[in-house]
């Protein structure tokens, strides 16, 4: 622990509301690792997004996957307008608050538009974990800038996913903090160990490159498409959800492989039969601001990386000789080709393991929290003057 308060100097624990546009069983990452570990110590109510329907009736799922850790899932009946929909929500947050004797509490967004169905709460303190900057994504929501501008007035602190994001969002509120993608070193680790090659891998040829993560506007489809035109002996593996971009518009060949999405726990089985790890991002506003959670969890696994040039991929890895920086085809194939013969290289490995040791969740979560503590202390203090 660090030496700043944590949850057992408060007076009381409250509870924690975390609204959330990524739900708790899609890609296993930022929301996932902070909320798993904050329901360690406090109540944890994750509220997802709404689905439709195609019945009549309307309700609200909840499950508990963790001894202190609910998932509320609103699902709405296709053919409810908007007003509506934002009424049942509405109402069903006041039931689950009576339900649950939710009096003392915590909201946590990381999705501005949850402000509608929220706004008669009133909790203690107010928390915006910005890990993306959502604006500059694929058909965002209308009004979301205008949301996400009444979130700061109302937040106590604001997070951010990375250093880039960090800089553009510091001038808009006093207390902002950057907290880029953390690492469970001790999960992807275990893919430095030979593991048994998974059914739906056992058979591509190598040598082998990886990517795990969202299929979305943010590959780079030209750059896989020329990459394995350009280097047909190697075989290009991705897995993950296909999401927000037609499936149709991905390269097919003989040595691309689309395995589709796998579970967190069994990514290091994928992995540690990988050569070569990849962040295959495209340069556009999508990705201006993104600190990718994979390249952690790639240099844990012991894999060497190459990546497009992300700006905080670039200053926080790439600069550090950790990650392999480059851009168009013929680069990023040299650059994989480096790669290809690196991973018996100790001395990087080494100072892989010397930076990964500072960056863990449990780091980031610790520190969080820390602030959290000292902003409800002062709120107590307060109510007691």
């Amino acid at each position: 622990m660090n030496n700043m308060l944590n949850f057992s100097d408060l007076k009381r624990a409250p509870d924690l509301i975390c609204f959330s546009h990524l739900r708790w069983d899609f890609v296993f990452q930022r929301p996932q690792h902070l909320m798993t570990r904050f329901s360690k110590y406090l109540r944890v109510f994750f509220i997802e997004e709404w689905i439709e329907e195609e019945t009549a009736a309307s309700f609200l799922e909840i499950r508990q996957p963790l001894p202190r850790l609910w998932i509320a899932t609103p699902h709405i009946a296709r053919g409810l307008s908007d007003d509506e929909a934002l009424l049942l929500q509405q109402e069903w947050m006041e039931a689950l608050m009576l339900q649950q004797v939710i009096r003392y509490f915590i909201c946590w967004y990381y999705t501005p538009m949850a402000l509608r169905i929220s706004q008669q709460l009133q909790p203690s303190m107010t928390v915006y974990d910005c890990m993306d900057e959502l604006a500059a994504f694929k058909m965002p929501p209308a009004g979301l800038k205008e949301a996400e501008a009444e979130l700061f007035k109302l937040a106590n602190l604001v997070f951010t996913g990375g250093e880039s994001l960090y800089d553009a969002k510091c001038l808009q509120h006093p207390r902002v903090y950057a907290f880029p993608s953390g690492i469970d070193f001790q999960h992807f680790s275990t893919a430095r160990i030979p593991r048994r090659d998974p059914d739906d891998q056992h058979d591509i040829p190598y040598p082998r490159l990886g990517f795990f993560g969202v299929l979305d506007e943010r590959l780079d489809i030209p750059l896989l498409k020329g990459l394995a035109m350009a280097q047909p002996d190697w075989h290009f593996i991705l897995i993950g959800p296909v999401a927000k971009i037609d499936p149709a518009s991905l390269p097919v060949a003989p040595n691309i492989h689309y395995l589709g999405m796998r579970s967190y726990v069994n990514l290091p089985d994928y992995i540690s039969n990988w050569n070569v790890a990849l962040l295959l991002f495209a340069r556009n506003e999508s990705t201006r601001f993104i600190s990718p959670t994979k390249t952690p969890e790639y240099l844990a696994a012991g894999k060497p990386v190459v990546s497009t040039p992300i700006k905080d991929v670039v200053t926080t890895y790439g600069d550090r000789g950790l990650v392999h920086i480059a851009e168009g085809v013929n680069e990023f194939a040299m650059a994989a080709g480096k790669a290809l013969r690196q991973s018996s290289d100790p001395n990087w490995l080494q100072s892989v393991d010397t930076y990964l040791a500072k960056i863990s969740w449990d780091s980031t979560w610790d520190k969080m929290a820390g602030l959290i503590c000292g902003e409800l202390r002062m709120v107590d203090t307060e109510l007691t003057l």
